[in-house]
């Protein structure tokens, strides 16, 4: 019997409010969760139930009110923000709906950006560049900008900026809000695809069941509470 993986991210009784003038709005309460090395894990719930608000505090781009967040051994909840956003550029690969990519920058330019936080060499990053970008499959498409290719193709960039740097997690906000169904199933069969083949763990937001159905397991929040698990 295979061994179980050891959790990549541990979660524990991670609480969330807003405050709106003297009103405090709570956003996520109590929540642990474990997400296992090589996971495909979907948050599904409603508009306002709070999970993007714990894809963000798992990237560390938020921060919680109260509770831990262990990512591959380091709590981040106690990180300074300079040291988050150090944390951050290595660690985590995004992946967003509407694809983030810098107008003026080719593919290759939009794909190198992390790495220009790196001490990577201009041949090296080339390099990893260029595996990024086969791994998507668009090698031909390194000189295009974005408004030049189609949303999928625009989509299929951004991930390979989200992979680039190897990064220990890749989180994803409905990264097939915005695209028609044919560009969508593109984009979730090479996500499945960085999964099995390339063992990244990979949690992902999603409002669509299909888009779910590429995942390990599926978690359901609801007003701010997680839910059982469904795998």
């Amino acid at each position: 019997m295979e061994k179980a993986k050891p959790p990549i991210v541990e979660i524990t009784n991670l609480t969330k409010t807003y405050r709106r003038g003297v009103q405090v709005i709570p956003v996520l309460e109590e929540i642990t969760l474990d997400i296992a090395d090589g996971e495909f894990l979907a948050l599904m719930g409603p508009s306002g139930s709070g999970k993007s608000t714990l894809l963000n505090i798992i990237a560390g781009i938020d921060k919680a009110d109260r509770g831990a967040v262990n990512v591959a051994g380091v709590d981040i909840s106690a990180l300074s923000e300079t040291d988050l956003a150090r944390w951050r550029a290595i660690n985590v690969g995004f992946i967003f709906q509407f694809y983030n990519l810098i107008p003026v920058l080719t593919a290759f330019e939009n794909v190198e950006l992390p790495l220009l936080l790196t001490t990577l060499s201009r041949s090296e990053r080339r390099e990893h560049v260029e595996t990024a970008l086969s791994i998507v499959n668009l090698l031909d498409r390194v000189d295009h900008y974005p408004s030049q290719l189609s949303g999928g193709q625009q989509q299929r960039v951004a991930i390979a900026r989200a992979v680039v740097t190897d990064p220990t997690i890749i989180v994803a906000d409905e990264p097939t809000g915005d695209l028609d169904r044919v560009s969508a199933e593109d984009v979730l069969g090479l996500m499945a695809r960085l999964n099995n083949e390339y063992g990244k763990t990979i949690i992902m937001v999603t409002h669509d069941p299909r888009a779910a159905e590429k995942a390990h397991v599926i978690r359901h929040l609801e007003k701010g509470i997680l839910n059982n698990v469904h795998s």
